[in-house]
């Protein structure tokens, strides 16, 4: 069968950062081979992430439900098998990409999986190295490359900003000054700036009267951006009054995203725009930085202070005396930084 007529499955069931972070490496695919197929398979709220990307196409696993255990993987490997796909890229590499995997083994596809660089990592971490891994981009395209794909990713292998419905335009039609988008939570305390201090970043921005500020977060989070919204007249908080494709036209609209270690940060390098990264017991050096953004965009903790740091990959762990790391970043060097990218435009 010629390369031409290739049809790739790409696993990748979790998590939003993660499933972002495919997008500039299947970007470079369909750029360099136009005329593969590709089908992703992934929960079905993550897939207007891939609405807009040329001969990408979406299947959605629902491992909570018809897909769930291993019966429910193998009725999702016999529905994906109909689709006649004849290469597997895991970009996972887990318990549920292994076991479809091992079904499609067993039909003799040709297929590659992710390498984490778990031992790099571990390395990183336990502090007996202090240096950048391979990016977390450049693993999704090497399993490509297993495969016999060439694929060079490039800064402009981004999306295009998307054309804003009534809701995300009723926001951006708040005002014409420079919008600024911050996300200000993440899955675990060692990698949220501390909320005294992401107050400060607020307030200090509105007083300037030269931004409109939109707050992004889950459900859970909408009571304390509540609070921050009420507290200035060009602040808008959206968690959980958006659906998922509003919040991406919202983001793809942005000047700047603000967020920590993080999904948000991710879903807006995904479309070219300038992030700036808060850190606090993760680093960029483990290869989850976003995609195309420069270094010098990263607020780093006072690893003079706390030279264990990186003490952790997700933010889960931190030795004591490592909770507060953040609050070694002040609110005056986040908002410099975002005044200058605004300024270097």
């Amino acid at each position: 069968m010629e390369q031409t007529s290739k049809h790739i499955l790409v696993i990748r069931l979790s998590a939003m950062g993660d499933v972002a972070m495919t997008v500039p490496v299947l970007k470079a695919m369909v750029r360099e081979h136009p005329n593969v197929k590709i089908t992703v398979v992934s929960r079905g709220f993550f897939q207007p992430i891939f609405a807009n990307i040329p001969n990408v196409s979406f299947y959605t696993a629902d491992v909570k439900g018809k897909h769930k255990g291993v019966l429910g993987l193998f009725k999702l490997y016999k529905e994906l098998k109909k689709q006649n796909i004849n290469i597997v890229a895991d970009l996972h590499n887990v318990l549920r990409s292994k076991i479809l995997r091992f079904f499609f083994s067993l039909g003799g596809y040709k297929m590659a999986s992710i390498d984490k660089g778990r031992a790099e990592k571990k390395a990183l971490t336990q502090g007996k190295i202090f240096q950048q891994l391979k990016t977390t981009h450049e693993r999704y395209a090497d399993v490509f490359r297993t495969v016999g794909f060439n694929v060079p990713l490039t800064k402009e292998d981004v999306l295009e900003p998307l054309k804003p419905t009534e809701n995300s335009q009723s926001i951006l039609n708040k005002t014409t000054k420079k919008t600024i988008g911050i996300a200000p939570f993440a899955a675990f305390a060692g990698k949220t700036y501390p909320a005294t201090q992401m107050e400060t970043v607020i307030a200090k921005l509105a007083e300037t009267n030269n931004y409109h500020i939109i707050l992004f977060g889950g459900r859970a989070d909408a009571a304390q951006l509540f609070t921050w919204e009420e507290a200035h007249d060009s602040v808008t908080n959206v968690a959980g009054k958006l659906s998922f494709q509003e919040e991406l036209e919202l983001i793809s609209n942005l000047d700047v995203m603000l967020s920590m270690d993080s999904g948000n940060a991710h879903l807006a390098a995904m479309f070219g725009k300038k992030v700036i990264t808060i850190w606090g017991v993760t680093h960029p050096y483990a290869g989850f930085y976003p995609f195309g953004q420069p270094k010098e965009n990263a607020l780093l903790a006072d690893k003079e202070k706390y030279p264990r740091l990186p003490t952790s990959i997700y933010g889960n762990k931190y030795p004591a005396g490592y909770e507060n790391v953040m609050e070694t970043i002040t609110p005056e060097a986040v908002v410099d930084k975002i005044e200058k990218v605004l300024r270097n435009g």
